[in-house]
C-alpha cells in the first residue's frame, strides 16, 4: 500500500512504468506511440514526463536504438540542484562541501574497511602520480589524482547516494574555481595528509587515518579563494 501512495503522489505515469521495467527486467522502452496509448496519457505529455526521466539519468534516448532504462544513480538529480544553487550564490558550494566532509567522515570505517590490497596499491600509485607533479620542472595542479584519490576510497561502498552526493562535489569542484592554483606549500600539505592517509588504509590503522582525514579536511575550510591570473592555463 505505501507504494501505491507513493506512486500516485510522486511518480508521474511514465516513471511508474520505469518501476514496473524494473520488476520486469526490461530495460528497452516501446515507442512514444504505443506508449502513450499503453498508459493512456498523450504523447506531448510522455515526452515531457520523458524528458524529466532523463534529466534524471533514469533513461537514454537514441535515435537508433530508442529509449532504454538506465541502472539508478543519484548523481544526476544532485548535480543539476548544485550547479543551480551554485549559479545562484557560489557560496553554495561551501555548504555542500561541509556535507561531503561529513559523510567521507561518517563513512571512513565502513568504506576503508572494504578495500583490498589491490585498492591500496591504486591509492599509493595516485599519491605517487601528484608527488611527481608537485615536485617536476613545471608544476602542475594534481586535481584528477585528489579525485580519483578520494572517490576510490569511498569507491566499495555500496551506497548510491553517497556516491551520488561524493561524485557531484568533485564535479562542481572545478565549476566553484577550486582546481586552481594557491601555493605550492600548500597543495604539498594536501598531500602530505594524503600520503598519510594512504599509509594508514594500508596498515590497517583506520582510527589515525581518520584523524588524518579530518585534519586536511580543514585546510579547505582555510583556503582563501585565489585570484584568476593564478590559474594554470
Amino acid at each position: 500500500m505505501a507504494r501505491d501512495k507513493l506512486s500516485q503522489e510522486h511518480l508521474s505515469e511514465f516513471m511508474q512504468f520505469l518501476i514496473s521495467c524494473k520488476q520486469n527486467d526490461c530495460d528497452r522502452l516501446p515507442a512514444l506511440t504505443d506508449l502513450s496509448r499503453q498508459l493512456g496519457i498523450s504523447v506531448a505529455s510522455l515526452r515531457e514526463q520523458l524528458e524529466v526521466a532523463r534529466a534524471l539519468g533514469l533513461v537514454e534516448v537514441r535515435p537508433r536504438t530508442g529509449i532504454r532504462r538506465l541502472p539508478y544513480t543519484f548523481k544526476p538529480a544532485v548535480q543539476q540542484s548544485l550547479a543551480y544553487a551554485i549559479a545562484i550564490d557560489p557560496a553554495n558550494f561551501q555548504a555542500f562541501a561541509d556535507i561531503r566532509k561529513h559523510i567521507e567522515a561518517a563513512y571512513w570505517y565502513q568504506s576503508v574497511s572494504r578495500l583490498t590490497p589491490e585498492d591500496h596499491q591504486y591509492l599509493r600509485e595516485m599519491v605517487q602520480r601528484a608527488k611527481e607533479k608537485l615536485t617536476g620542472n613545471s608544476i602542475q595542479i594534481p586535481h584528477w589524482e585528489h579525485r580519483e584519490l578520494h572517490l576510490s576510497i569511498y569507491r566499495r561502498i555500496n551506497n548510491p547516494f553517497v556516491t551520488g552526493m561524493l561524485e557531484s562535489y568533485w564535479d562542481m569542484y572545478e565549476a566553484a574555481g577550486l582546481d586552481v592554483y594557491t601555493d605550492l606549500h600548500y597543495l604539498v600539505k594536501v598531500w602530505q595528509y594524503h600520503e598519510k592517509m594512504v599509509d594508514c588504509i594500508s596498515a590497517g590503522d583506520f582510527e589515525a587515518g581518520h584523524r588524518a582525514l579530518t585534519e586536511h579536511m580543514d585546510l579547505l575550510v582555510q583556503r582563501q579563494k585565489p585570484t584568476s591570473h593564478h590559474r594554470f592555463e
